[in-house]
């Protein structure tokens, strides 16, 4: 009588959502590219002769004040423009446990149980370094937890296309996990004040919105100004606005087999929406908040316990959770890494999964309020923390690289021998 051998961590998946997902990563790369340019352009405009233009334009108010929607340039990009973000990342967590390979638990069970990891350690790294810090310096727990997916992939892009698809499936997957628990996170622990008049008002719209998509109606000019209304009331509840681009999302129906010759819903969404979040949404907010000022009280930035606390939770915590994560679900399923694979991968993608960028810096302005020094000093701490990650994920990683495209011309050579070539094998996978 055989026994079901456990499933194999890192394992190959379906050659559809292999397409699927090469697809996204495709996207994401190139929004890493102008993520990481318009970074560049921020911190070089904040520390130039010309820092007070940056800062000007800013806090330049457009919006309609009797809706209290009058927010700076920063605030829309931070409340309206990561709201696209977030609906795209609800979208694509959705089409993976609904659609995706994750539908099976037992593959889902390894980015889950990673993101939950590499949220965890990295907050219990950040507590202990500020244990005895200065007061309301522990209220950035949450900087160090989250994964910048795009500015991920970029490096990843760098580093070359030799590492298995597999791998790349993986940070993706565990980057959307993460998003999703840091949404929760903003929800739960980063709301000040709470009015349930407006948020019980948003279930109509959101309702309204569901009803709609779930007919499968795709007419912007009915679901467009729905979903406006429940960014409106959920902004005007207290609760943080990108909160309604996940709530949206949920609602839009996910099928495991496109009805029809065309696209299905939540699919058309993503292909509409990706490029919007992907090329404008995050470069944009990245540009306004990144532009912290490293010249002056740059110094005074790298000693202060909230840098520390956050470049420690991002360098060592996040790998040393996921790698921890990964380890444990090895042993409670009996899995094993797929052939081929070693903990060396496992490293390199939990030193990558440290590069924290877009959500790290929403949640330092919500801990420590926009312009504040800790808030300044939180950017310091994101900046160099994501570099320094980077640069070991890049290192290690490109020596596996180099190893997978030695096993890649290998396959090659024995392949023409045969004469039956693995084409798919030569493309990356495990």
């Amino acid at each position: 009588m055989s026994t079901k051998s456990p499933p194999g961590l890192f394992a190959r998946g379906s050659w559809t959502e292999a397409r699927r997902i090469g697809d996204v990563l495709r996207t994401e790369t190139t929004g890493g590219v102008l993520l990481l340019g318009a970074a560049v352009l921020a911190l070089v405009w904040a520390n130039s002769p010309w820092s007070g233009t940056y800062h000007d334009l800013s806090s330049v108010r457009v919006g309609p004040a009797s809706w209290h929607l009058d927010l700076t340039l920063a605030g829309w990009a931070a409340d309206g423009l990561l709201a696209v973000f977030f609906f795209i990342a609800g979208l694509e967590l959705k089409r993976e446990f609904v659609a995706g390979d994750l539908r099976d638990p037992r593959r889902a069970a390894l980015p889950v149980a990673a993101a939950v990891g590499g949220m965890a350690i990295p907050a219990v790294v950040y507590v202990a370094v500020n244990a005895g810090g200065a007061h309301g310096s522990l209220a950035g727990w949450a900087v160090p937890t989250a994964t910048d997916i795009a500015f991920a992939l970029a490096v990843l892009a760098v580093i070359s296309t030799h590492l298995p698809v597999a791998l790349r499936t993986f940070l993706l997957a565990l980057a959307v996990v993460d998003d999703l628990l840091a949404i929760v996170v903003i929800a739960v622990f980063y709301t000040a004040s709470l009015s349930l008049v407006p948020l019980l008002i948003a279930v109509l719209p959101l309702a309204a919105f569901g009803v709609l998509v779930q007919r499968r109606v795709r007419s912007w000019w009915l679901l467009l100004p729905l979903a406006a209304a429940t960014w409106v009331l959920v902004h005007a509840s207290g609760v943080h606005a990108t909160v309604a681009g996940v709530l949206l999302a949920f609602a839009v129906p996910v099928l495991r087999r496109t009805a029809g010759p065309g696209p299905g819903l939540a699919e058309h969404f993503e292909h509409r929406w990706r490029p919007l979040s992907a090329a404008f949404a995050v470069p944009v907010f990245a540009f306004f908040a990144a532009g912290v000022s490293v010249t002056g009280g740059g110094t005074a930035a790298l000693r202060d316990s909230v840098t520390i606390g956050i470049v420690a939770g991002l360098v060592l915590g996040k790998p040393v959770g996921i790698i921890a994560a990964t380890w444990l679900v090895q042993r409670v399923t009996r899995a094993r890494l797929a052939d081929g694979l070693s903990w060396w991968d496992v490293s390199g993608l939990g030193l990558l999964a440290g590069v924290g960028f877009t959500v790290s810096l929403l949640i330092g302005e919500l801990a420590f309020g926009m312009g504040s020094v800790r808030d300044g000093n939180a950017k310091v701490g994101i900046l160099l923390g994501s570099v320094i990650a980077a640069v070991l994920a890049a290192v290690v990683l490109r020596v596996r690289n180099a190893h997978y495209r030695r096993l890649c011309a290998e396959e090659s050579v024995d392949a023409d021998a045969d004469g039956v070539p693995d084409v798919y094998q030569r493309r990356g996978g495990v």
